[in-house]
């Protein structure tokens, strides 16, 4: 393989269906990649296939269900000849006081933010090992660093993110990249649980797309291990 890593690649996304994950898409896929675009809502990434067009796929997916995920990779295999890139972006937000009454609401933080992104890593790391030269993105945030009240356990999967992350760098490298992205506040225009004033310094997902395709655009000598990406404006 080419020490280029700018174009023709095999991309595959989770939460792929609206914010960053759909934005990655078509930054992904307005670099030449060709995409797998893994999420629950089909609807949505059905559309999204089609309009970008290039090999794009859409698989009904959820990152809590192993079936399902080993279901997609397998259709990857078949379809587009394996994974080059994974990016872990799928998760929820879920914040709240830490109390007892937010117990289901932990647990499923815990199993789509971090549990999720291991699933879908062991189940696609044999097609980033087979192609070569793979990449591992994986979608952590500024929570990951620090932790604000009402945080807790976002904050308990984000921080998890990151260590795991670490130990898989060194695991990985040289033959898989690893890569964090830890955004600050990132909103986008349907967000329904914003207010007018966060959404006008808040930075737009495409914003964060853009910094995951320039980060496995570079030549394989080179990792960004760790991207630390803030509105300009955040103080925390």
């Amino acid at each position: 393989m080419s020490a280029d890593h700018s174009t023709g690649r095999v991309a595959v996304i989770t939460g792929a269906s609206s914010g960053i994950g759909e934005a990655t898409a078509r930054a992904m896929a307005a670099d030449g990649h060709r995409v797998a675009l893994l999420a629950r809502r089909a609807d949505r990434i059905d559309a999204l296939a089609d309009e970008l067009g290039n090999g794009a796929i859409a698989i009904e997916a959820d990152v809590t269900d192993r079936d399902s995920i080993v279901a997609a990779a397998e259709r990857v295999q078949q379809e587009l000849g394996g994974a080059d890139i994974l990016v872990n972006n799928a998760g929820v937000m879920l914040t709240a006081p830490f109390t007892s009454d937010q117990r289901e609401e932990h647990r499923r933080m815990v199993e789509t933010n971090l549990l999720g992104a291991m699933t879908a890593t062991e189940v696609f790391l044999d097609q980033l090992r087979a192609n070569g030269g793979g990449d591992l993105v994986n979608v952590s945030s500024v929570a990951g660093r620090v932790a604000p009240a009402g945080f807790a356990a976002y904050a308990a999967t984000k921080w998890g993110i990151n260590g795991w992350s670490e130990a898989l760098r060194v695991e990985l490298q040289p033959d898989v990249r690893v890569i964090v992205i830890e955004p600050g506040a990132t909103t986008h225009a349907d967000s329904k649980r914003v207010s007018k004033e966060a959404l006008d310094w808040s930075i737009p997902p495409h914003d964060i797309a853009d910094v995951i395709a320039f980060a496995v655009s570079r030549p394989q000598r080179v990792t960004l291990n760790e991207i630390l990406v803030r509105p300009t404006v955040q103080a925390m």
